[in-house]
């Protein structure tokens, strides 16, 4: 049965999942905007600070004030409706609520709602995947400890990714490379939230129609958040981490095949079994035919002869030798996805995409020459960029992980293009962020 079936079952059932959601901006949006369309899913209650921006973000998704109009979430599980509220805590210690879904992109604030939602038997869908990044394999294991099921969002291109590695490997391949697209060039990586809109190729007019928030577009853009997913990909999937950072090789869809394989076969790779992004500008910053900018792909190898027939004999697009096949999605749609976790989690109980193993970390590079004093303003900001690194380089070098660095002010000066190092800074270290972070890098030590 699919799993929409089963969604409409439970509606007919007069039964639904409850869902909990942390955060309205713009992936809480986006899933809001679905929510209402599908059946078997009741967004029970959405806890958020700027509680008039929620309700603003709510009507431009398409929901009605009657639909959002419960005074608590007593009232909104008898009705159907939905309560907003200032306080996650409401919501967490609900005991009819089964999934908490934390979207608020903050890592060091969204580990401790997943925590406190595992504490009170929550299952929890995390759309913050840089807190995954940060410690995603011990999120993981207090959720198995407390007999919760922590996922990764559906949406996001982690999950997604995911997905394609694991029907890759069902379906008995060897898995090559896999990743997701971007549009990069290397001066990007100095972006800031001043300069985005113009990279991105948005004006201010389309930005401030959708409510875009320019951190968070630019920490796309500088490099951050495809380190950040990648490293997510590589935690889930055991694929690994380039040495020196992501290479992003420019190429079509089309040429995946050739770019992901070993150098041997005349690929770029060191090996079999990375994370990697593809680049859709040329040599000359144009857009390339053909781009997987927005989407995300999984690069295979027949096994044998009889499996690089196959590809001849069905038309399959691959590389020049016939062995390499790359299967992909182009586009992914974020929060208007997010279903699919829901409905996994709720109807399958199973992730869909989940952190195993502590293979890849996300480092803090400086974008500029910084003095001691500064105070580092974190993913998208005007003075860090993150790009991924194996977690047994970056731990034993004392680098500072992209996603405690938000706050952390300067004991040293620090040049650009440079690696900062928590002997370069002072740090808060009593949050939850810092002491799971803390016994991930004792386990590697």
């Amino acid at each position: 049965m699919s799993l929409f079936n089963q969604l409409k079952a439970l509606n007919e059932n007069k039964d639904s999942i409850r869902i909990g959601l942390i955060g309205a901006g713009k992936f809480g949006t986006m899933f809001a905007s679905q929510a209402i369309r599908l059946p078997g899913i009741h967004v029970v209650g959405i806890a958020d600070l700027n509680i008039e921006a929620c309700k603003s973000n709510l009507d431009l998704a398409g929901w009605k004030p009657e639909i959002y109009n419960a005074i608590s979430l007593d009232q909104a599980l008898v009705s159907g409706a939905t309560c907003i509220l200032e306080n996650y805590t409401d919501l967490i210690n609900e005991p009819r609520i089964d999934i908490i879904i934390e979207c608020t992109g903050n890592p060091v604030a969204a580990i401790d709602h997943i925590i406190s939602a595992f504490d009170s038997g929550k299952n929890v869908i995390s759309a913050t995947v840089e807190a995954d990044a940060l410690c995603g394999v011990s999120l993981a294991k207090k959720a198995r400890d407390a007999g919760v099921i922590y996922s990764m969002a559906y949406g996001d291109q982690p999950a997604m990714v995911c997905e394609l590695v694991d029907w890759a490997r069902v379906c008995g391949f060897e898995v090559v490379a896999a990743g997701r697209g971007h549009k990069w060039n290397p001066e990007y990586r100095y972006s800031t939230p001043d300069t985005i809109w113009d990279y991105w190729g948005l004006s201010e007019e389309q930005a401030k129609r959708g409510r875009l928030n320019p951190k968070m577009f630019n920490s796309f853009l500088d490099g951050t958040k495809p380190a950040i997913e990648s490293s997510a990909i590589s935690n889930a999937t055991g694929l690994l981490a380039p040495l020196h950072g992501l290479n992003y090789p420019s190429g079509t869809i089309d040429e995946i095949p050739m770019l992901m394989r070993p150098r041997q076969d005349g690929g770029i790779l060191n090996g079999s079994g990375f994370v990697e992004v593809i680049n859709s500008l040329d040599s000359n910053g144009g857009m390339l035919d053909y781009d997987i900018r927005k989407g995300v792909w999984v690069n295979l190898k027949a096994a044998n002869d009889y499996q690089k027939n196959c590809f001849e004999e069905y038309k399959v697009q691959t590389d020049d030798s016939g062995k390499y096949f790359t299967s992909y999605k182009r586009w992914h749609l974020i929060g208007l996805e997010l279903g699919l976790s829901v409905a996994n989690v709720g109807i399958r109980k199973e992730p869909t995409g989940v952190a195993n193993d502590f293979l890849s970390d996300v480092v803090t590079i400086a974008k500029r020459d910084l003095k001691i004093g500064e105070i580092l303003d974190g993913e998208g900001g005007y003075t860090v960029s993150g790009d991924i690194r194996p977690s047994t380089i970056s731990v034993h070098q004392g680098a500072l992980p992209l996603g405690l660095s938000a706050g952390a002010k300067l004991v040293k000066d620090v040049k650009a293009n440079s690696i900062i190092r928590y002997d370069d800074i002072s740090i808060e270290n009593q949050s939850n962020a810092y002491k799971l972070r803390e016994i991930l890098e004792k386990e590697i030590c």
